[in-house]
């Protein structure tokens, strides 16, 4: 990327009814381009961030036995029917439309439904279980009020897993698994230390579901958090019964402020009863099969970050998430041919502000704002010591390192 050629820039201010501080901030760093309340877009570089988020989820759910597919956001009202959610006085947060030809489609708020009627043409057999298939699909949720930016929007990205297995047994075994897989995945993201699973309701289908809540001042969510245990529980669950059943000391919890950025839920019976998804067992038997929903926002969780680990300056993203690793900028003609051979080089690692008309203490100023992980000064002072300056985004010194390092740091990637 060349910042010479790239269409979204950065800007000092950013729109006057955000009220979201990360919102505000990916928005002034050119992230993401606010349509309405609620629905943002996402410029290159909020793309690269979110498909790197993506990308951590998929190869941590691929981990446990994951198969990923993508279904249609348009939703028939017949599967929807056949479970009783089809009416807006059972879920509030429908999108509808009606077609042309006559009919009436709904746009997906959630998949349990469309995929659990779709295995009907794919499990008939105990030896077609279990299955854990998942997706990562464009959600659309009439929320009464949109807000925080791009943690509660009306239109989101969701990886959405559901698990479809022979048993309770067989289905709680990967639920745990998922569990563990969902703590790897949020200490790739750079939340780990301060996400904790928490247990939440379960309805009708369990004593508990889990979230993932992620301790932010801006969080909707109120916890009492073990830190000692690592676990914490939802408000809407506390009480003396619940806490002596996990074995919680009131004393030693804590209130905390949180953000919900994944959950996964034992859905039982509940939609293979309504859509009659069977399989025969090893006696001939017919079964039903068992289900679970695992949950993760990555559009939420990529607002969460920007708030949590930004600072005075803008943006500070994990290395593993950010959309380059380094920013490149040249002081000097020698410099110039130099960092251009560079970026050549390594165009996926390297933003190169190569702007003609930006002072440098400008370019400083926006390779912190955007967040990426190193900054790298080229000049022809340092050259002539064949070395390069290198700055972490989140340490105050710089240094000096050889130029053929910094090379093989791009060939390493």
């Amino acid at each position: 990327m060349k910042l010479s050629q790239t269409f979204a820039k950065t800007t000092k201010t950013a729109p006057a009814d955000e009220m979201s501080e990360s919102a505000k901030l990916l928005i002034r760093a050119g992230y993401i381009y606010k349509e309405m309340a609620g629905v943002y877009d996402y410029l290159p570089l909020g793309m690269r961030t979110l498909d790197n988020i993506m990308q951590v989820i998929r190869e941590e759910m691929d981990a446990i036995g994951g198969q990923e597919l993508k279904m249609t956001a348009l939703q028939p009202r017949d599967a929807w029917e056949a479970s009783g959610r089809w009416s807006d006085d059972v879920m509030d947060v429908w999108f509808k439309t009606k077609l042309n030809a006559g009919g009436e489609l709904g746009l997906g708020c959630t998949h349990e439904e469309p995929l659990t009627r779709l295995m009907k043409s794919y499990i008939s057999s105990y030896k077609d279980l279990p299955v854990y298939a998942y997706q990562f699909q464009t959600k659309f949720r009439n929320e009464l009020r949109a807000k925080s930016g791009i943690m509660r929007t009306r239109e989101f990205m969701m990886k959405d897993l559901y698990s479809f297995s022979k048993n309770r047994e067989e289905h709680e075994a990967f639920y745990e698994k998922c569990a563990e897989s969902y703590k790897k995945i949020f200490n790739r993201l750079g939340i780990g230390n301060d996400t904790f699973r928490t247990f939440a309701s379960g309805g009708a289908f369990s004593k508990y579901s889990d979230e993932f809540q992620t301790l932010c001042e801006v969080g909707e969510d109120i916890i009492y958090l073990d830190r000692e245990k690592g676990i914490a529980v939802n408000e809407e669950v506390y009480n003396d019964e619940v806490l002596a059943d996990l074995g919680l000391d009131k004393s030693k919890l804590e209130q905390c402020k949180a953000a919900e950025v994944g959950n996964i839920f034992t859905l039982g019976y509940r939609f293979t009863d309504a859509l009659d998804l069977c399989y025969n067992d090893e006696n001939g038997q017919r079964q039903k099969v068992f289900m679970g929903s695992y949950g993760i926002g990555p559009s939420r969780v990529m607002g969460v970050i920007a708030e949590k680990l930004s600072d005075d300056k803008g943006l500070v993203w994990p290395e593993e998430i950010a959309p380059y690793k380094y920013y490149v900028v040249a002081i000097g003609d020698k410099a110039a041919e130099i960092a251009e051979d560079l970026h050549n080089k390594a165009p996926e690692q390297i933003i190169l502000d190569d702007r003609k008309n930006a002072r440098n203490g400008e370019k400083f100023a926006d390779a912190d704002l955007l967040g990426i992980p190193y900054r790298i000064v080229i000049s022809d002072k340092t050259l002539a010591e064949d070395k390069v300056e290198i700055k972490k985004r989140t340490e105050s010194e710089t240094k000096l390192l050889p130029l053929s390092d910094f090379i093989a740091k791009l060939v390493q990637k």
